[in-house]
């Protein structure tokens, strides 16, 4: 099967799709035979491109929802001539329920959304039982769901919600497991005295 995704020039680093309203099919987002992992909420893309440069077998796609900062890493990742990576404007709740081919991910990453921690606000946060449902579908078997943050009752709450769900199992994630990058968020908040929490989860 040859590649069905043009080649990955500058200009061609945000994935825009032909349809919004149908799940992608596997091969309009993912080269022939190589891993796919996610970035929800990619930011500034330092992670995102960190990951890819160190990473250049496995394909890449970030989420994020501003324009700006959706441009800002496809020029940064044209710059460093990545091939690998590209860039979705979409929210992270409809890209994973709604979007993301089923059973197609290697894995995906969320790292430090925003913790909506007034209670009032609980509903706002991305981990719920929904969520959940959509990223084990999205998952391929043995695909892993990687969670960060700074916030403890987040934290505790992502523990509850995925024990309520019950399909994911907990794995251990110490710091030299295998290259993971630092965002901006976590060496700010490392400078600052903090500590990151995570949660590494497999299908």
């Amino acid at each position: 099967m040859e590649d069905s995704i043009p080649p990955r020039t500058p200009e061609r680093l945000e994935f825009v799709p032909e349809d919004y309203f149908r799940r992608l099919e596997r091969h309009e987002i993912v080269r022939d035979g190589r891993p796919l992992e996610i970035d929800l909420g990619c930011g500034d893309g330092k992670f995102l491109l960190e990951m890819a440069a160190h990473y250049p077998e496995r394909d890449f796609l970030g989420v994020e929802r501003l324009l700006g900062r959706v441009r800002k890493v496809c020029k940064k990742a044209g710059k460093k001539g990545l091939e690998n990576l590209r860039v979705l404007r979409l929210e992270s709740r409809y890209t994973a329920e709604w979007l993301l081919p089923l059973e197609s991910v290697s894995r995906l990453h969320l790292l430090c959304p925003d913790p909506w921690p007034k209670l009032r606000h609980h509903r706002r946060r991305l981990i719920q039982e929904e969520f959940l449902e959509a990223v084990w579908q999205v998952l391929e078997p043995g695909g892993e769901f990687l969670f960060k943050t700074d916030h403890p009752e987040y934290f505790d709450w992502g523990v509850e919600k995925v024990a309520a769900f019950g399909k994911f199992q907990r794995l251990d994630w110490p710091e030299d497991a295998f290259f993971y990058p630092k965002t901006d968020f976590q060496l700010l908040w490392e400078s600052e005295g903090k500590t990151l929490q995570g949660l590494r989860l497999r299908k």
